[in-house]
């Protein structure tokens, strides 16, 4: 019996959808994003991070003003309770997710430790 790898796939991403890491996740960004200024600032922030990793995987080097933006962005959402029980999750579901990519990778023989390393 053939194993189609995209219906398995699917099937990952519907449990993904049931986890605690997830659903915790999907309904404190839905309390964060209510305030426009938490909106305002997570999208900045969110902005400023995939401009940054952007930049380190190109091998620049990161810009101080932008470090420095990014800071003060994220020390603001730091103080608002739903934006910062947001992004902790966020941080636990994103971690969720990367060590089932580890897991896939190890299959294919990628490094993914080695991949993250400056």
């Amino acid at each position: 019996m053939a194993v189609n790898v995209y219906d398995t796939a699917n099937l990952l991403a519907s449990q993904l959808k049931e986890t605690e890491e997830y659903r915790e996740y999907h309904r404190l960004k839905e309390l964060a994003y209510e305030d426009g200024t938490n909106k305002a600032l997570l999208d900045e922030l969110k902005r400023m991070q995939f401009k940054m990793q952007a930049r380190a995987a190109s091998g620049e080097k990161p810009d101080g003003e932008d470090m420095q933006k990014l800071m003060r962005i994220s020390s603001l959402l730091q103080l608002n309770q739903d934006a910062s029980a947001y992004l902790v999750a966020e941080f636990r579901f994103q971690k969720l997710i990367a060590d089932i990519y580890k897991i896939l990778g190890d299959v294919a023989g990628i490094d993914i430790d080695a991949l993250t390393q400056a």
